[in-house]
Parts: structure tokens; sequence; C-alpha cells
């Protein structure tokens, strides 16, 4: 599905034409655009390539995984992954405890089976403010019907990723050790 990104993302300020168009990919497609969605990596969170592509080469093989990227003239500008978090992923316990204590019934949705982890969002610094991150989001999450969606953030301190799940109304759920991080829950619905 290709998709134009005309729109401004909240400040009601008019929003400047981008061709911006989003695709899914499926997971072979993923894995062929490993080192792509890696440069997008580096360059919006300034963090280690190779150690990126390690754990992008284990999640991209979790269950349900499906990845949504934007493209312009220029390549690839954004991208948002996750899949269906299993019982024995690394970092469940800490989200299922996480749960337990802010959001008991979402707690139930994620032992039932229906826990989304949105993994990965990346939107190059010159294509921000411009909705695109929403629709990466709207359109990956269109595909799975699941009542639990959580969000980790890899810690200390990724203020752009908290302003995005901010205006995204998500809420912090805590930290959780094991790997380091933060983890959010996305509103019912969304």
């Amino acid at each position: 599905m290709l998709t134009p990104d005309v729109r401004d993302h909240g400040a009601g300020r008019e929003a400047r034409m981008a061709e911006v168009f989003l695709r899914r990919l499926s997971r072979w497609q993923a894995e062929q655009q490993r080192e792509d969605v890696a440069s997008v990596y580096a360059a919006c969170h300034g963090r280690d390539r190779a150690e990126f592509l390690k754990r992008f080469e284990r999640e991209v093989q979790e269950r349900d995984f499906d990845m949504v990227v934007a493209d312009s003239a220029g390549g690839l500008v954004g991208c948002l992954y996750g899949y269906r978090a299993a019982p024995e992923a690394p970092a469940y316990a800490g989200f299922v405890a996480a749960l337990h204590a802010a959001a008991p019934e979402a707690a139930a949705g994620a032992a039932a089976g229906r826990l989304f982890l949105l993994a990965e969002l990346m939107v190059l610094p010159g294509h921000r403010r411009r909705g695109t991150a929403t629709r990466l989001r709207d359109l990956l999450l269109s595909r799975h019907r699941t009542d639990v969606v959580v969000t980790t953030l890899a810690a200390p301190g990724d203020g752009t990723g908290r302003e995005v799940l901010r205006a995204w109304a998500c809420t912090r759920l805590g930290e959780f050790a094991a790997p380091p991080g933060e983890a959010w829950l996305h509103p019912a619905g969304r």
C-alpha cells in the first residue's frame, strides 16, 4: 500500500509536501533491506550499527514479525517493526511484570498471547513532525488484531522516543533489566 505523506503532526502548521510513501515488507524483504535499515538506525539514534544488526537478525525471526518502511525519492527515511511477543522472548517477563503492576487487564491479554511488541521505530530527523511515525504505526497495527501493544525504549533517555509515545497517549509502565529499557503501553484499540 502506498500512501503519500502530506500532513503535519499536531502543531497546526501547514505541512510541506513530502513525497513519502509507506510499504510493508515481508520477512524476506526485511532481511534483504537490513543494511539500509541499519543506516537509518545509525543516523537516527547514533548507536552501534553492528549491535543493531545482531538484534535485528534475531527479531526478524520472531513470531508474526511485521515491518513497514517509509521511502522517499532519496531512499529509506523511516521504519517501524514489531512482533507478537512470545513467553520465551528475553524481555517478556519484564513486560508482564510491568503490565501486572500498571495495567492488570492488559496483563491478562498478554497472558492470553495478545501482546504485540513494537520493537523499533526510526524516522530520519529531516522527516520528523510530519506524521510519518504515526502513519507507520497505524499501517503496521492495521494487520494485527491485538489488544495489548507495548513499545520499548532503550535506556537511558530516548527523549525523542518518549515524545512520540506521549503524543500517542501511551502509558509508561516502567523499567526492566533484561535487556535494559523502558516499557510503554499503547491505548486500547491502537
